[in-house]
């Protein structure tokens, strides 16, 4: 458990930190990303408290759902928060293209990786995560169509917002699911505590067409 505990705060702390590189590069940032960074645009509030606090706002439509949060689900909420803001304190926008660039590539594998280290802790899902996979299971509907229509939805808010949209957001959406999934397999190759199952691989409703 110890062990399990260490994984999922340095890969939520990763997760934040990665997070804050692709706000830097400012050349787009993934669709939860492009409602936070709308979001702080109306309000007198940083990214990461905002992070927190829209965390928060979901896990309240869990209660519907009946979707259980675990430790990992709450630590997710606060640990996040405070890794964003710890790390825009410190990374400042680059005035180059070519550094902002590298920001975006290190921000996008850093975030999978974070988000399979802390997946492969197996302690609870984040509150964003959690959302898609009970409505999943609430509707009976595509992991395709349920996660897709949700992404998409949250997107056209932040954009509407003043959300910063962009290539960075192209990249993510084709790159993060590939290199989630490759991290989660070396991870189970190096003797860690097996990841938990896909939705692919899940039986019943979860299991896209």
């Amino acid at each position: 458990m110890t062990a399990r505990l260490l994984r999922l705060l340095v890969g939520l702390w990763l997760y934040g930190a990665t997070m804050a590189m692709m706000v830097r590069a400012g050349l787009g940032l993934n669709p939860w990303d492009v409602l936070h960074e709308g979001i702080t645009r109306h309000v007198p509030v940083s990214f990461g408290v905002v992070t927190a606090a829209v965390g928060a706002l979901v896990l309240l439509a869990w209660i519907p759902l009946r979707q259980r949060p675990g430790v990992g689900t709450v630590l997710n909420v606060i640990v996040i928060g405070v890794a964003v803001d710890a790390t825009l304190a410190v990374v400042s926008q680059p005035s180059a293209l070519l550094p902002s660039v590298a920001l975006l590539v290190g921000g996008v594998v850093g975030n999978a990786f974070a988000g399979a280290l802390y997946v492969s802790a197996d302690l609870g899902a984040g509150p964003r995560d959690g959302l898609w996979v009970a409505l999943v299971a609430r509707t009976g509907r595509s992991v395709r169509l349920v996660r897709t229509c949700l992404e998409l939805s949250v997107l056209a808010l932040g954009w509407a917002l003043g959300g910063t949209v962009g290539i960075g957001t192209v990249a993510y959406a084709l790159a993060v699911g590939p290199l989630a999934q490759r991290f989660l397999r070396l991870l189970r190759w190096s003797g860690s505590e097996p990841a938990p199952v896909t939705v692919e691989q899940a039986p019943g409703p979860l299991r896209a067409p």
